[in-house]
């Protein structure tokens, strides 16, 4: 898998942006990737270096529109750590 396969997204919320201090960001990124799969790829595309990868499976919630019930998709959310010093200066605002 190629990195930009592996990495969907930046997550850019108020909760994501907490960690910016620490050098900590949130990716969405492929069901099948694995954490040395995401290190390679963080640092591949951003050129920077990890310290840490954390990952977690979001769950599907039901939603509802009128009388349709539905349920949002699963996905799987990364939360990269890098070396103290380093920043992702794309992510940066």
């Amino acid at each position: 898998m190629e990195y930009d396969q592996i990495i969907i997204e930046p997550v850019l919320t108020e909760k994501s942006f907490t960690g910016r201090p620490n050098s900590c960001y949130v990716f969405r990124v492929n069901m099948r990737a694995t954490k040395v799969a995401i290190r390679q790829a963080i640092e591949k595309a951003f050129k920077v270096k990890v310290k840490d990868v954390n990952t977690l499976f979001v769950k599907p919630k039901a939603r509802s529109l009128g009388r349709s019930i539905g349920r949002t998709a699963s996905w799987k959310k990364a939360y990269v750590t890098l070396i103290a010093g380093q920043k992702i200066q794309e992510l940066e605002v």
